[in-house]
């Protein structure tokens, strides 16, 4: 019994305040003994003095749970009233009816004994300012906290053990059904399964979900959705596509076939009072509570959806690019990849400048950070191998892609002839049941039979709508196969585009449309000081590598510069020329700076810097004029020396009409380039090799 000794008059003259409350709506519902029980606690009061008229019962935290008061406006009500000093006593069934926390619970306790209220349970009544009171009831406020912490406890292993074995009973998606054994099955519509298996096939196809709405839009197709909650609880209902549904069946793993717990949990920080249903995020798949696969029946593979998902990143990854970098309209200027370009350090897009040449630059470090400038690249050699790149891929051969997208598109058409036939059986099936229902009922009960004939005429406006929709489908034009002469026109354009390129019947800013026509973004990065790479990205997603080899200011800071080095010391040791060396680095596919091919004076300054140099009369021997070579040059020629040569001159074997002096230097012979002479020496020559071999 409730001790009256603690019950003064002063907590008379006040209101006596009855708190009741339930922590679920289940509860609410089925546990009717214990809202008696708490209800009786009204006639406690009045044993201890208080007029029914003085009694305020509290119950509008009925189906709420104690775990904090920001969600319940009684037990803020109460705190209230309590501050005000309008309440004399609190009833309450026991702690936990009040608080399952002990911030809420001491913070009404400390209101309590500040302005003298009571509080009192099945087991008395307490007053917070004496020490004793005070200690019991803190004891039995951290006893509520402790044991709603184990009945958590104990609740979330139990998930836990069933999720583990992929057994909890999750709400399925539409597309899945749970059996009457537990078991899961695909839905038995025939209309609802094809429906899922277009949002994803059109997914893997678009590559958005906002595509697929917009193809769902276009085809004026429904998508299915089972009611989780409403009066139409368990019903299918089809809708309008929108695009939460799609990126709902997109990103759902169950249509993958596998269980997945924790992909959406409770993060208390972005919790906002007073709103349940706040402070829901979606986890990465790396941070889900448990995910097992082959759980249900799929309609996707598990890596198609792990396709999907990384599809759907690239997506917000692209669209944040897309929104800070934009390519912009095509110009007027020479720089064909204005807009395209983006930056292989920082991934910004690059500027053009036409200051004194046209370059392609990146300055957002600099203006950022202070950074040094990532790069500043001419635009002509990077523009040259991109437009190489471009017209290498309109071969004729990518007639036959088109060929292959025609026939896909013709395929899809027979998906969208297939769900406007299932579409059309339904609403006939579901106009002939209303008709059904209409005359199964006795004609006199009018009430019953004016709503079913409303019913059916309802369903019969559906059915005469969804065939109006049906024929005009059916009158759309269907992909035409690509005509002969059309087909012959594209089969040369490889070969007559390049000719249109390189002449003028084509502006700049219709060159950087037709690039646009298949180029995404092209990233420069240089690699070396003579060496760009030119990563070309399609917009197909697919990407080329290409060089481009920049003009350099200085040759000794190209890459093959040693290299270069070492052939003309080779070719000098030959006794060619500086005109004739460079004919040969040229040939062999070298470049000077600043040149696209190697010149005489760039192999001067080599040779010079290398101190390669010959005595006027032994460069003479190397020098020859129009029809004549030198005794060196002929002897090398030969494959023999030069006293063979002085030898012949001096015994009249290489006649004198056949010799001349130089012209710059007397004291070098110079013998006439005669094929029969030449010859004629070529043969005595193998003649006494032959000779002294044999000896």
């Amino acid at each position: 019994m409730l001790s009256s000794q603690k019950v003064l008059p002063s907590h008379l003259e006040r209101w006596a305040c009855v708190y009741v409350r339930q922590s679920t709506t289940r509860q609410v519902r089925q546990n009717q003994e214990s809202q008696v029980n708490q209800y009786l606690l009204i006639q406690r009061a009045e044993a201890l003095g208080w007029p029914r008229a003085r009694i305020r019962v509290i119950d509008s935290d009925l189906g709420l749970s104690g775990q904090s008061s920001a969600d319940r406006a009684g037990f803020q009500e109460l705190v209230a009233e309590v501050s005000l000093g309008h309440i004399g006593i609190i009833f309450g069934y026991e702690v936990s009816r009040l608080a399952r926390n002990n911030s809420d619970w001491y913070h009404l306790l400390d209101l309590a004994a500040v302005f003298g209220t009571l509080i009192a349970d099945t087991d008395g009544a307490y007053d917070p300012r004496q020490y004793n009171d005070r200690l019991l009831l803190g004891l039995k406020g951290t006893m509520s906290e402790a044991e709603l912490h184990l009945l958590r406890l104990r609740l979330r292993e139990g998930i836990l053990r069933r999720v583990e074995r992929g057994e909890h009973p999750q709400n399925l998606p539409t597309g899945l059904v749970r059996l009457p054994d537990g078991s899961v099955a695909k839905d038995p519509d025939d209309q609802v399964r094809h429906a899922i298996e277009l949002v994803l096939a059109k997914f893997a196809e678009l590559g958005s979900c906002r595509q697929v709405l917009l193809y769902f839009r276009n085809a004026n197709l429904l998508l299915p959705r089972r009611q989780t909650m409403g009066p139409e609880l368990g019903q299918l209902v089809w809708k309008r596509p929108t695009h939460a549904p799609i990126y709902h069946i997109v990103t759902n793993p169950a249509y993958a076939g596998a269980f997945a717990y924790g992909r959406r949990q409770l993060d208390p920080a972005r919790r906002k009072p007073g709103r349940r249903d706040t402070g829901i995020v979606n986890k990465a798949m790396s941070e889900w509570g448990h995910l097992q696969q082959n759980v249900y029946p799929a309609y996707i593979s598990w890596e198609q959806y792990l396709a999907n998902q990384e599809r759907l990143r690239q997506n917000r990854t692209r669209f944040q690019q897309q929104l800070v970098n934009a390519q912009g309209a095509a110009r007027r200027g020479p720089a064909l990849l204005q807009g395209l370009v983006v930056c292989g350090l920082c991934g910004h897009h690059m500027q053009v400048t036409y200051n004194t040449a046209a370059r392609y630059l990146c300055t957002e470090m600099q203006r950022k950070f202070g950074e040094p400038m990532c790069a500043s690249l001419l635009t002509a050699p990077i523009d040259e191998v991109v437009e190489q790149a471009f017209l290498a891929v309109l071969q004729p051969a990518q007639l036959d892609a088109l060929q292959a997208v025609l026939a896909d598109q013709e395929a899809d058409r027979a998906r969208l002839l297939h769900q406007w036939e299932e579409r059309l059986k339904r609403a006939r099936y579901d106009a002939h049941l209303a008709e059904r229902q209409y005359n199964a009922v006795d004609p006199d009960n009018r009430l019953v039979a004016a709503e079913l004939e409303r019913r059916w005429e309802a369903r019969l406006r559906d059915k005469r709508e969804i065939e109006q929709d049906y024929d005009r489908f059916r009158q759309t034009q269907a992909p035409a196969k690509i005509p002969l002469a059309l087909y012959e026109q594209f089969r040369h354009i490889s070969t007559a585009l390049p000719e249109l390129w390189q002449g003028d019947r084509l502006t700049h800013e219709q060159k950087k449309e037709l690039l646009r026509s298949l180029i995404s973004q092209v990233i420069l990065r240089r690699s070396l000081r003579n060496t760009i790479e030119v990563r070309i990205v399609w917009v197909s997603g697919h990407y080329t590598v290409v060089m481009a080899q920049p003009p350099i200011y200085r040759f000794r800071d190209a890459t093959d510069y040693d290299t270069v080095v070492e052939r003309i010391h080779q070719l000098w040791q030959q006794g060619r020329n500086d005109e004739e060396i460079a004919a040969q680095l040229t040939a062999e596919g070298f470049r000077a700076a600043r040149e696209r091919e190697f010149i005489a004076s760039a192999v001067q300054r080599i040779r010079l810097d290398h101190n390669w140099k010959r005595s006027a009369a032994r460069f003479s021997m190397f020098l020859g004029i129009e029809g004549y070579v030198s005794v060196t040059a002929l002897a090398i020629r030969l494959g023999t020396d030069r006293a063979w040569i002085g030898r012949r001159i001096r015994n009249g074997t290489i006649p004198a009409s056949h010799v001349i002096h130089h012209p710059s230097y007397a004291q070098a012979h110079l013998v006439q380039d005669d094929p029969e002479l030449i010859a004629r020496l070529r043969s005595e020559l193998t003649q006494q090799q032959g000779v002294n071999g044999s000896i």
